[in-house]
């Protein structure tokens, strides 16, 4: 055993649950990482594509989507220790599309029946997902909010076909809608992260990718990431499927030359837009769980990344701020994490913090072991509900041995 307190049998055992998983076609391949307390397990099994692709590697690359939450929660703690951005402080002086705002009655009202909202939407708002807009759960397209939404192309794939408007136009559309809770009234998915990437722009004063790989990218070696990937890099870009609900088979959702990722985004996406690598994300986690240092590198100090990874919800405001059934029942929010509140499985470790991207991967850090697990697939769809996510997470922690 080494320094990790890893079972080799037990990893072995991973290895050919995974192994069958992408056998039995719920993927065509993938990648996981562990690390404990230093000590890295990789495993790279199937294939980038159907159809007998090129064999997995371990630096292909993963359109990471809801993953890059963290990451643009991480660049606004850095803007608010630098106290260019305070938590508390409406976002009216950066984001004037926000001022004054108008609240829907009631969820199904009609756009004009509102009334003012309670106080000004603040940095803290959007890291937490209060800012009273976002996701409808579940999503039933028919609402007159919803169809405005779509009707303004403000949110249009998962995340593709992308928004085709540049921030400052995304944000004047999105300045002409009413919020649709009050802000602080509940946890609403997603849009929250897509205003925060255009604040931290506006605030820094660069493009938010520029930020991106200045202040935190390059300082951890995190070479692969980015909202494009370069014509040079293409060939190391995983195919992406999303399954059929009526046969259950993966077909073709984004492909490699003609990827939605080869050519830079008109809306750089702070909630979905990042592609990464196994080794690039495991430096980004890294640094989390080292309290915001990764080695000679401090992104954050201590107790900004502990304000990060503690459940800021009240039990009230989850109330009807669903994402899947009973999620909150053992979940808090964080800044652009998730935390485990309780303990209810091998997985479920209390304190664990990290998050999903809905293109088939998944991160977590778990400070009391010491421990960060990485899943990386190309299947679309919440992973949540995949059985490759939930072996995953049985199988990292049944690994431990000591």
């Amino acid at each position: 055993m080494g320094t990790g307190g890893w079972s080799k049998a037990r990893l072995g055992r991973m290895h050919d649950v995974m192994a069958r998983h992408v056998e039995e076609g719920r993927a065509p391949g993938l990648v996981t990482l562990l690390c404990r307390r230093g000590e890295v397990h990789a495993d790279v099994i199937g294939r980038k594509a159907l159809g007998g692709g090129e064999p997995m590697r371990r630096d292909t690359l993963f359109r990471i989507t809801s993953m890059t939450k963290p990451v643009t929660a991480v660049a606004a703690m850095v803007l608010v220790e630098e106290c260019r951005l305070r938590l508390d402080e409406p976002v009216d002086r950066w984001l004037p599309e926000l001022a004054n705002r108008r609240v829907l009655k009631r969820l199904a009202a009609s756009l004009e029946d509102t009334v003012p909202a309670n106080r000004p939407i603040t940095v803290r708002d959007l890291l937490t997902f209060q800012m009273g807009f976002g996701l409808v759960m579940p999503p039933s397209g028919a609402l007159p909010i919803e169809k405005a939404i779509s009707g303004l192309q403000l949110s249009w794939g998962p995340p593709k076909p992308a928004t085709p408007h540049a921030p400052d136009e995304w944000m004047r559309r999105l300045g002409t809608l009413p919020l649709m809770h009050q802000p602080g009234e509940r946890w609403m998915y997603n849009t929250g992260s897509q205003v925060l990437g255009v604040l931290i722009a506006r605030a820094s004063g660069q493009p938010l990718e520029a930020f991106f790989r200045e202040r935190i990218f390059e300082p951890l070696g995190m070479k692969d990431t980015g909202f494009t990937v370069p014509a040079e890099k293409l060939e190391r870009l995983a195919t992406s499927y999303m399954v059929n609900n009526e046969t259950g088979a993966l077909e073709l959702h984004d492909g490699v030359q003609d990827s939605q990722w080869s050519r830079p985004p008109a809306f750089p996406d702070g909630a979905a837009g990042l592609v990464s690598t196994a080794d690039d994300f495991l430096a980004f986690a890294r640094m989390l769980l080292g309290n915001g240092k990764l080695g000679s590198v401090r992104l954050l100090s201590r107790p900004s990344v502990d304000a990060m990874t503690t459940d800021q919800l009240t039990p009230e405001q989850k109330v009807a701020s669903g994402l899947v059934p009973g999620a909150w029942g053992r979940f808090g929010w964080g800044f652009g994490v998730s935390i485990v509140t309780h303990r209810d499985g091998v997985a479920a470790v209390p304190g664990r913090y990290g998050w999903d991207g809905g293109y088939g991967t998944a991160w977590a850090n778990d400070p009391e072991e010491e421990m960060i697990s990485i899943l990386m697939t190309q299947r679309a769809g919440y992973p949540a509900l995949s059985p490759v996510y939930q072996d995953f997470w049985t199988l990292a922690y049944q690994a431990i041995d000591d």
